[in-house]
């Protein structure tokens, strides 16, 4: 039985769409919560400042503004059910019988998942998401995002872009409405980013992302194992050309330094 907090919907009607969905497969389900949940859910959210003392705040050229609260001893009660409906067996069976995959598997750690909030000027360049975690041997499968924002203005930006794998052209765009829920296969093609916010101080983008995985390899997969991938949209050429490559130096020259260190460290003890 479907959790309560979860409206019905018509499990073959979201398959055919899922199945014929471009630029990658993903369905678009409209109110998805039950609406009175939905508005107790959005009023638990904490403000931007309160947010930044809670969970991981990100500050990186293609994802600044935002911080995501992952650990869910910290969800408020009404938050706390949405991560128990997303994964519970009669949820997670519905979403194998729309997208197919067999044997999905909820993130009880909630990496990079959980309660996303982002400020004013917060942005998300366009991405794939990383396709295997090595530590747990899992294959990263479905993104699940619920926007929980009962007033938003397109004017403020804000909408999840869905771009063509040469992230040539965005196919479809998506605001953050209360109660909407975008659902998409993680895939190698599946790029998709966030519009920048230009939303007035004070103002939030509220979302919950539940992220399935499976412990068999997609069909296809080669055996390449990838981090998160940036690319700049087609009129970001500064992002292109210089931001996003001075971005990827300084990483790789703070993991070689991590490295360094910890490589000291173990020839001293030795």
């Amino acid at each position: 039985m479907r959790p309560m907090l979860v409206r019905p919907y018509d499990r073959d009607a979201l398959k055919a769409e899922f199945d014929a969905a471009e630029p990658f497969r993903h369905i678009v389900i409209e109110q998805l919560l039950d609406p009175g949940f939905a508005i107790e859910a959005a009023s638990c959210f904490p403000t931007f400042e309160e947010a930044v003392q809670q969970g991981f705040s990100f500050d990186f050229v293609n994802e600044r503004k935002k911080v995501q609260i992952s650990d869910s001893s910290k969800f408020p009660e009404p938050i706390a059910r949405l991560d128990a409906a997303l994964a519970s067996p009669e949820f997670m069976a519905d979403l194998e019988y729309i997208t197919g995959i067999p044997k999905l598997l909820a993130d009880e750690q909630l990496a990079g998942g959980g309660m996303h909030v982002t400020g004013p000027h917060g942005r998300l360049d366009v991405h794939v998401d990383f396709n295997y975690s090595e530590e747990r041997r899992l294959h990263r499968r479905l993104n699940v995002l619920v926007y929980l924002n009962p007033e938003w203005d397109a004017r403020w930006g804000g909408a999840v872009e869905l771009w063509d794998r040469d992230v040539k052209r965005c196919h479809r765009t998506v605001m953050p409405q209360l109660g909407r829920c975008v659902l998409f296969e993680t895939s190698d093609i599946s790029f998709h980013g966030v519009q920048p916010l230009t939303c007035p101080e004070g103002v939030v983008r509220k979302s919950f992302a539940a992220y399935y995985y499976t412990k068999e390899p997609p069909p296809g997969w080669d055996g390449t194992c990838h981090n998160t991938i940036f690319r700049a949209r087609p009129d970001e050429r500064l992002r292109r050309f210089v931001q996003m490559p001075a971005e990827q130096l300084l990483r790789r020259g703070r993991k070689a330094i991590r490295e360094l260190k910890a490589d000291l460290k173990g020839r001293i003890r030795g």
